[in-house]
């Protein structure tokens, strides 16, 4: 199953790599880039290489995930070298405008890229950044685009780019993207109704900035009891009908809502 939460922790504080891991996020993201201030970044690159180096050939319990810093700074071709290590699954790209610049890391480092979407440029490129070669999935970074656009807020004002994002990942083939941090840290509720708003939009995920926002986030990315047993009763009736028109809950069942049913059973077996 593709990831429902990356948790993203400070490249400089090595301290809390391990304890992230088995917060109960689907991923983790260790980041050099917006959470580490320019003095520290040579720091947070040799502390995420020790502690590579120290994992080894050995897999960690979930995947990990390295945010560099862009490509116009002078610290990416370090962070980029600092991804080989085979502990790393993937590279979040900030800034991700250009497609000949992600086939260029990816063909660079050879491991699949997140493209974090997070400029007015990114979505002007949106269908070339996500068919670019090396693209794994598509992320929002909704506070720096809401920034860069001067967009005050985080409902009705982004659910245009929203919808694109979700749209040209599946027209490049993506997993579903994952959207953008809830800046909410204490309340559970707020979380789980932006994380519920970005599944009905069509997202897979969500980023997340502390471990107390991963569990709502999970189970908004998972089928719930009320889907399971709608699910399980379309496709019992539709053995049932062989092939005959049918309803369930009242409602006719055809062929897409068959495949959704097929969809959210297999989710539970850990299937995309």
């Amino acid at each position: 199953m593709d990831p429902r939460s990356y948790l993203f922790v400070p490249g400089d504080r090595p301290e809390r790599f391990a304890k992230a891991l088995a917060c109960g996020a689907d991923a983790v993201v260790i980041d050099l880039e917006d959470a580490v201030s320019p003095a520290a970044k040579d720091a947070a690159r040799s502390s995420l290489q020790e502690w590579l180096a120290r994992l080894g050939a050995d897999k960690p319990p979930k995947p990990v995930v390295v945010r560099v810093n862009a490509s116009d700074t002078a610290w990416f071709e370090d962070d980029l070298q600092a991804c080989d290590a085979a502990a790393v699954s993937a590279i979040m790209v900030p800034k991700a405008e250009r497609a000949d610049e992600l086939s260029r890391i990816a063909a660079l480092q050879g491991k699949p890229l997140i493209a974090l979407v997070e400029t007015a440029a990114g979505f002007d490129n949106l269908r070339a950044v996500a068919c670019a070669t090396g693209v794994q999935r598509l992320a929002f970074g909704s506070i720096d685009f809401q920034l860069d656009m001067g967009i005050s807020g985080d409902g009705d004002e982004l659910l245009l780019f929203r919808s694109q994002m979700v749209l040209m990942s599946r027209v490049a083939g993506l997993a579903s993207p994952v959207d953008g941090v809830s800046t909410s840290i204490s309340d559970a509720q707020a979380v789980l109704d932006e994380a519920h708003r970005a599944r009905r939009l069509g997202f897979g995920g969500k980023l997340c900035i502390h471990p107390a926002q991963v569990d709502a986030v999970n189970r908004s990315f998972s089928p719930g009891a009320a889907e399971i047993g709608w699910a399980q009763r379309v496709l019992a009736a539709a053995t049932a009908a062989n092939g005959s028109a049918f309803a369930v809950d009242g409602k006719m069942v055809d062929k897409p809502v068959i495949l959704r049913a097929e969809a959210i059973l297999r989710q539970l077996d850990g299937g995309p």
